[in-house]
């Protein structure tokens, strides 16, 4: 008997995917549940599971970008019952295995019976071999102590780890963001993912089909800084985290679009459509590309709220545990340019949204106030918005 393996649905808006890799090989034989590819949307990435044990058919290439619902593999399963699982016959001698081809009910197997426990999954294996991780030191939370690919990523090293040799002077050390430059004329090619791709195809079109503008003012950040130094110590430990600039910055917006609503509105067709809310997108920077989760209603949150949701957010963007809802929609969007010492810049719509503001790193220089030069903590923002 054969299953067929399609690409599920994984969003209303998304109808094709790209196919990362496969975990599994060509003929290998699979488990239930076994992780056997890795598919990429434009939003997030996601593990593809075997639906039954069995032999793998492969029919799908990696790279492809395939339409949702289109079949991509095949599991034999014919000869999946006649091949029982060397750790299920090897049960305790209270629980034999029965002849029967049904698999154990979940409730009889507790993790530490189970020969998953501490067992990586062939993407959470590599990721732990690049990290110099030990399996042992991870905890898994997947199926029966299975470590997933999540546990992975959030698997950080102990306090003194085991350091790789270095590579040789004549071969470059590659690094997330490509190649060190060593004098040796060599390249490095990486394929582009589904997500960078889609971030330039959507910035491209944000230019060409916006009348878009950007706007930039400077803020004297004493007062807030001031503030900030005041309250961040009886603010973290009321509430449990820092009091950041971010959150400031999103109260200040919500008050700016009660009194220019159109900046926090959206075109479509021959009408302006008006949003009695405020859905912030807040751009994050992740390894796989520029991000924007979005924190609903923040018109109604407290600094507080904004801050744990902001924080929240961000960290599962870095770890992709983000879901397509939390990506999708938005009002408005903010983007701190700041972070990475960038003193101006133009940020790009977010289409559909009519507007975005940029912040940017905080800089102590002269300014001229009541007649006298003073040393002031300035910041320039930028307001890019469709004319």
């Amino acid at each position: 008997m054969e299953i067929e393996i399609k690409i599920p649905s994984v969003g209303e808006s998304i109808t094709e995917v790209t196919l990362a890799s496969w975990v599994k090989k060509d003929g290998d034989t699979v488990k239930q549940d076994e992780v056997i590819a890795e598919i990429e949307s434009d939003k997030a990435s996601f593990e593809l599971n075997a639906e039954q044990a069995g032999t793998l058919h492969i029919l799908a290439k990696e790279g492809d970008t395939i339409k949702v619902g289109s079949k991509i593999a095949t599991i034999d399963t014919s000869g999946a019952a006649k091949n029982p699982e060397p750790e299920k016959a090897a049960a305790p001698a209270e629980e034999p295995v029965k002849s029967s081809p049904k698999p154990v009910k979940a409730e009889t197997t507790t993790k530490s019976d189970s020969y998953a426990v501490g067992t990586p999954s062939p993407a959470a294996a590599k990721i732990l071999d690049e990290k110099n991780i030990p399996a042992t030191e991870v905890n898994g939370t997947g199926r029966d102590g299975r470590i997933t690919k999540n546990d992975a990523v959030q698997a950080q090293p102990a306090a003194a780890p085991v350091e790789k040799p270095s590579p040789s002077p004549a071969s470059p050390k590659v690094v997330a963001n490509g190649p060190v430059f060593t004098g040796a004329r060599n390249e490095h090619r990486e394929k582009m993912s589904t997500l960078r791709k889609t971030i330039a195809k959507r910035l491209v079109e944000a230019k060409n089909l916006t009348a878009m503008l950007t706007t930039f003012n400077e803020i004297d950040m004493t007062a807030v800084m001031d503030m900030r130094k005041k309250y961040k110590d009886a603010f973290k430990d009321k509430y449990g985290i820092g009091l950041g600039f971010m959150s400031i910055f999103t109260k200040a917006v919500c008050e700016a679009i009660k009194e220019f609503p159109a900046v926090n509105s959206r075109i479509d067709e021959n009408d302006l459509v008006y949003h009695d809310f405020v859905d912030m997108g807040i751009a994050v920077s992740t390894p796989r590309g520029l991000v924007v989760p979005v924190v609903r209603n923040v018109e109604s949150m407290s600094l507080a709220d904004i801050e744990k949701n902001i924080a929240d957010l961000a960290g599962r963007a870095r770890d992709n545990k983000l879901t397509i809802e939390e990506m999708t929609g938005g009002t408005f969007t903010i983007t701190n340019g700041g972070v990475f010492g960038s003193l101006m810049s133009t940020p790009i719509l977010n289409a559909p949204q009519s507007a975005i503001l940029g912040m940017h790193n905080i800089v102590e220089r002269p300014v001229a106030l009541n007649g006298q030069v003073v040393i002031r903590p300035m910041m320039y923002v930028a307001l890019s918005y469709d004319h």
